[in-house]
């Protein structure tokens, strides 16, 4: 296997000192700029690669960032993912993905494996299994940037990247009322994690403001998939008084449930009508177009992006803070029943 090119092959090629050629690699003003220019082609030619690690301890910066979402392969993460490379890369830093596949001990392990790469900052959303919050304290031990998209814990010196889940539940859920459902169903994933409460108590909030009593038979939890959506249909519809319409906290959920009204011959959105949330790509492509509440995953993105910039502007400061986005409500097909003035996609 060929060796890697040191700093000492450069300077016994230029016959000059390893200490020049290091001082003129990381452009140091005593340097000459032809003795600089010299060294830096001399070591494109040798194919010669700094060493990013032992950059990061000389410097105190690595300009490496780790990003940790719950998967990679949902719509919404990639589009946070790719909404932060976007606003990053320009500024120099390179984006390192983790995923924790909702377990909250790789949860812990992936921070510390950021850690020991001597990453300038962690942009997080947390796994719905996390309940110690030890990792994200070490973090603030070691002064690195944390910045929490999406799924957040509350903590003193934490900024926080998030939607209103509120006002998007709300929207939800009065579009519903408007076209003319009295039996709304919600179903949720976990109401102990901030985003699926606040969408819930949107929910309820709709229901109230329009007269209509909250039923607790009609809010059921269900995983964020279309088998988990098809099987609460199944015992929604079992009840004496069925719902006749679903505002779901998952796209995919809200997938599987029009896939069984569909099976049992019940017509959405005339006899069911059914509104999503995250406006997953798929949503847009259905032969029955789904309604659904928009997040703005690469705005997200690049707003935690922005936070986390601020903060390294600042190293010295305590920075917090608490930006929420608006969603938007985007209606099709899936609920258009009775509507004259609504927008349809």
């Amino acid at each position: 296997m060929k060796e890697k090119v040191t700093i000492y092959d450069i300077a016994k090629a230029l016959n000059i000192t390893a200490a020049t050629v290091s001082r003129a690699l990381n452009n140091n003003p005593k340097i000459s700029e032809a003795t600089k220019t010299l060294v830096m082609e001399t070591a494109k030619k040798m194919n010669y690669e700094q060493n990013r690690f032992a950059l990061a301890l000389k410097s105190g910066k690595s300009h490496n960032v780790g990003v940790i979402v719950p998967f990679i392969n949902r719509n919404f993460f990639s589009s946070i993912i790719r909404g932060i490379e976007e606003e990053l890369y320009p500024k120099g830093y390179h984006v390192i993905i983790c995923q924790t596949h909702e377990d909250a001990k790789k949860e812990e392990e992936t921070v510390q494996n950021l850690l020991n790469a001597q990453v300038d900052g962690i942009l997080m959303s947390v796994s719905k299994t996390t309940q110690q919050v030890r990792h994200f304290k070490k973090i603030l031990k070691s002064n690195t940037p944390l910045v929490f998209f999406d799924r957040i814990k509350e903590m003193d010196g934490v900024s926080t990247v998030t939607i209103n889940d509120f006002q998007g539940g709300y929207m939800a859920t009065k579009h519903l009322i408007d076209v003319g459902c009295t039996r709304i169903a919600h179903a949720t994933v976990d109401l102990a994690l901030p985003i699926y409460k606040h969408r819930f108590e949107g929910y309820k909030q709709a229901l109230e403001d329009h007269d209509i009593a909250y039923n607790d038979d009609y809010l059921i939890t269900t995983k964020s998939d279309i088998d988990a959506g098809e099987k609460a249909i199944k015992k929604l519809l079992k009840l004496k008084n069925a719902p006749d319409a679903i505002f779901s906290a998952s796209d995919y959920a809200a997938l599987g449930a029009i896939q069984q009204l569909n099976v049992l011959g019940i017509k959405v959105p005339d006899d069911f009508a059914v509104v999503g949330f995250s406006n997953e790509p798929f949503t847009q492509f259905m032969e029955l177009s789904m309604s659904t509440v928009d997040q703005s995953p690469v705005e997200m993105g690049k707003t935690a992006a922005r936070v986390f910039l601020e903060q390294m502007k600042e190293p010295n400061l305590k920075i917090m803070k608490k930006v929420e986005l608006s969603p938007e409500l985007i209606v099709r097909k899936s609920s258009s029943k009775l509507t004259a003035n609504n927008k349809q996609i």
